[in-house]
């Protein structure tokens, strides 16, 4: 891997993280048009780390509020969607890396991330306000406050979560539409799902550690280099604080659906790619 090849990738690391077009699935397709062959999880893990970092840099505020008082129905709500990505990924770790090389299930898992964020925006409709979504609804059913969220509505974002351990399933695009779809209030339903990605990203970095471990980082690190592995890590932190910003602006001012239609597209450019052209897949 050469210099420039792990500066594309951190930043596309950096930006598919956090916005809802599935991170995995964009390295997933530029590891394929690169030509990318040699093993890259000491630098996956590494472009991790920097992601993380860049969560705790722009949520630092939300962090510290729950840390100085760990004992809050916030606290519990994250645990609880948590739970079903743990599970699905000890359960189906072996069906979840065969994914990974499927042309077939990442143009579909586009389309299903599509469908999401279309669904979700259609669930959580506006009032016409112009400048974006305003925070109610029209009829009787009225947006819902960090404060108005309960158990049910943590558990249906964790099942989601879960769902997008697949490659091609945006982990954001996820948990905001599953947020939105209970008509949470958008701008808590981003920073909900990037609080829950501490424990996702923490989860997915311990698991290529013991990888790291059991196998050997040296070679590896050897083998893709050591100032290749440090480029990505920066560029997926510096770009990965952007992403965030730019996506809690978005979310809050503005429907999803250009990521729908944009997740859409690269689906079915995917498939068709798999079954007619052989460019990739």
């Amino acid at each position: 891997m050469s210099v420039w090849e792990a500066l594309i990738l951190g930043i596309v690391q950096g930006i598919t993280e956090f916005l809802p077009i599935s991170s995995s699935g964009h390295l997933v397709l530029l590891q394929k048009i690169f030509g990318i062959t040699e093993p890259t999880l000491l630098f996956d893990t590494a472009v991790h780390g920097g992601t993380l970092l860049a969560v705790f840099v722009v949520l630092w505020r939300d962090i510290w509020n729950i840390l100085r008082r760990i004992v809050q129905p916030l606290t519990l709500y994250l645990i609880i969607a948590t739970i079903p990505a743990v599970i699905a990924a000890l359960l189906f770790k072996d069906r979840i890396e065969e994914a990974f090389s499927s042309g077939t299930f990442l143009g579909f898992a586009f389309l299903v991330t599509s469908a999401l964020l279309l669904i979700s925006d259609r669930l959580y409709r506006g009032s016409g306000k112009p400048g974006g979504y305003p925070a109610r609804l029209d009829g009787p059913a009225q947006i819902r406050t960090q404060d108005e969220m309960n158990w049910l509505d943590a558990l249906i974002i964790g099942l989601l979560q879960a769902v997008a351990i697949l490659p091609g399933i945006s982990r954001s695009g996820a948990t905001i539409s599953g947020a939105l779809s209970r008509r949470l209030d958008r701008d808590f339903a981003a920073r909900f799902s990037f609080l829950l990605s501490i424990p996702a990203i923490l989860g997915a970095l311990v698991l290529q550690i013991k990888s790291l471990i059991g196998n050997g980082a040296v070679p590896e690190a050897g083998t893709v280099g050591l100032l290749p592995i440090a480029v990505g890590c920066l560029s997926a932190c510096i770009v990965g604080f952007l992403s965030i910003r730019l996506t809690l602006k978005i979310v809050r001012e503005h429907s999803l659906w250009g990521f729908a239609l944009y997740t859409g597209i690269l689906g079915l450019l995917v498939l068709v790619d798999k079954f007619g052209t052989h460019f990739f897949f």
